[in-house]
């Protein structure tokens, strides 16, 4: 084995814990950020690029008949193939957790449906499914079986939050053990069957999941009801007759009492286990060998690599299934207050160099790794760690079109959300949408006064049909803490005058002087 430290990762602020990687045709995709998409990216889905240890991320598109893919943090993820060794696949992925920490219980089909040198589009679609559904869940594994020539999907363990009925105001949001039933899907007739099985007695999440032809091999896992890391092995069998399946489950000897582990393919038969936690207080820095043959399997310790000081003396790591016998792992950065984002990476290589030399490409494996959510239980669950399937590798694709975050607005200071006003009371982590317009973004309208500012329609009281009245009329708006001011500011409106029509002057009566001789005559005779 071999560990080589990734020196330079851009963008890595994305690269949070519980986020998947879809192999499609050698290239490699990022799904399942930690916050709500941006502009660059509206998919939240990226070509993922790693070459000369520095990764590129570039926005992946969609076709317009798919439905909207939120990003999904700690998903069951597998491929589904119409048989085992068809070369054409889709993704499924079930559950996970949303930005606003909702739990998802859809699940969706994920295919390449054209690719070209610079662009590749994806279709997605949403299944429906009748009878005993599971309900929403994170940190649980869904597998493929193939047996009589059928195929059928299995899911099992994960968490969930507590029942509405059950919770309390001090513990809305804490989380519980799912029931241990195994799920057998029919995605061909859209029904689902669960399946109580005596020897499955305790909740289990972030396990391992194997899966090979008709059997899958169950192994570690952490049970918050009793707080332990299962030391059991289960071995789940299903059978697909004409009629109802039949499902068995065995304990077998020779787990490994473990969570939060990885485990990466090296050839059709072996498989390499990488870290995990043995205990809250106790990484695990053993690997093991894991082979698969005549429906048996045996576990073997294996020669550890030369650990890095940073790496045995950090308080948590995490990482992912790179595939073809690679692992990506991860520690948190020494300034993690500083930069709550920085971590380091390494690759861990299981083969040896020449196989290594081999195998420039690295695809997706069909088994199923886990990762723990730590904030969900003890410090240790919180590993933070990647839920991946597939491995990146190297693209010869122009550079042109490469995402840079350094390019995004911080929409958690300039953006959607920002605090608006003295009441406002929007926040990324609860925040649900309000108006049948929203989607993953609280609806925003902008205040005239002044220079302008944005403000959230919800906190302005706004009903949808103002609203939409609004957005649509060509008027300004002021919100509820400039509207008084606004008015009071207002020059009052020119009261219009009524013209009158001047009146004409009235004319002078001529008057006629007369002489005082002519005076007295007329005086003379007035009294005679």
């Amino acid at each position: 084995m071999s560990l080589q430290m990734v020196s330079t990762i851009n963008n890595s602020s994305l690269l949070q814990p519980g986020f998947s990687l879809l192999n499609f045709d050698g290239h490699v995709f990022f799904f399942g950020q930690k916050g709500w998409p941006k502009r660059s990216c509206p998919t939240g889905v990226f070509l993922l690029d790693i070459k000369q240890n520095e990764l590129k991320m570039k926005p992946a598109f969609f076709s317009k008949d798919s439905c909207y893919l939120p990003p999904l943090r700690y998903p069951a993820l597998c491929t589904l193939r119409s048989d085992a060794k068809a070369d054409e696949y889709q993704y499924i992925i079930h559950g996970g957790k949303t930005p606003n920490n909702d739990l998802s219980d859809k699940i969706y089909f994920m295919s390449l449906v054209s690719k070209t040198s610079k662009k590749m589009t994806f279709q997605c679609i949403e299944k429906d499914l009748g009878g005993d559904v599971p309900e929403a869940r994170y940190g649980h594994t869904i597998n493929v079986v193939h047996s009589r020539g059928k195929s059928m999907s299995v899911l099992f363990g994960g968490r969930s939050y507590t029942p509405l009925a059950q919770r309390t105001t001090e513990k809305w949001n804490s989380v519980v053990d799912c029931l241990p039933s195994v799920f057998l899907i029919d995605f061909e007739f859209g029904c689902c069957t669960s399946y109580t099985l005596p020897e499955l007695q305790d909740g289990l999440s972030f396990h391992v999941s194997i899966a090979r032809d008709d059997t899958i091999y169950i192994l570690g896992g952490h049970s918050l009801q009793n707080n332990i890391r299962s030391p059991n092995l289960y071995k789940v069998k299903i059978d697909l007759p004409l009629g109802s399946p039949a499902v068995t489950c065995t304990i077998l000897p020779g787990g490994i009492s473990v969570s939060s582990a990885l485990v990466t393919q090296i050839s059709d038969t072996e498989f390499v286990l990488v870290g995990g936690y043995h205990s809250d207080n106790q990484k695990r820095l053993v690997c093991n060998t894991i082979v698969l043959e005549d429906s048996k399997i045996e576990i073997v310790e294996n020669v550890s690599p030369e650990w890095t000081p940073d790496i045995k003396h950090c308080r948590t790591w995490f990482g992912c299934d790179m595939g073809k016998g690679s692992v990506l792992l991860g520690i948190p950065g020494a300034n993690k207050q500083l930069s709550p984002d920085a971590n380091y990476f390494y690759i861990l290589r299981c083969k040896g160099a020449e196989d290594d030399k081999e195998e420039e490409s690295i695809t997706q494996i069909c088994s199923q790794t886990s990762s723990e959510d730590p904030g969900d239980s003890t410090p240790f669950e919180d590993s933070e760690e990647f839920c991946f399937s597939a491995e990146a590798n190297s693209f010869d694709i122009d550079d042109a079109d490469t995402y840079n975050e350094d390019d995004e607005e911080d929409e958690s200071e300039t953006g959607y959300w920002i605090t608006c006003c003295a009441s406002c009371s929007i926040d990324i982590n609860t925040w649900v949408p309000f108006y049948s317009t929203e989607l993953n973004k609280p609806a925003m309208i902008l205040c005239s006064s002044g220079a302008g500012h944005w403000v959230h329609a919800q906190c302005m009281d706004l009903s949808e049909t103002m609203l939409l009245r609004l957005s649509e009329a060509n008027v300004k708006y002021f919100c509820n803490e400039h509207v008084d001011l606004n008015r009071g500011l207002q020059t009052p409106q020119k009261m219009v005058c009524l013209k009158k029509q001047p009146m004409k002057p009235l004319r002078k009566k001529k008057t006629m002087k007369l002489s005082t001789s002519t005076k007295k005559s007329f005086l003379r005779r007035l009294f005679e």
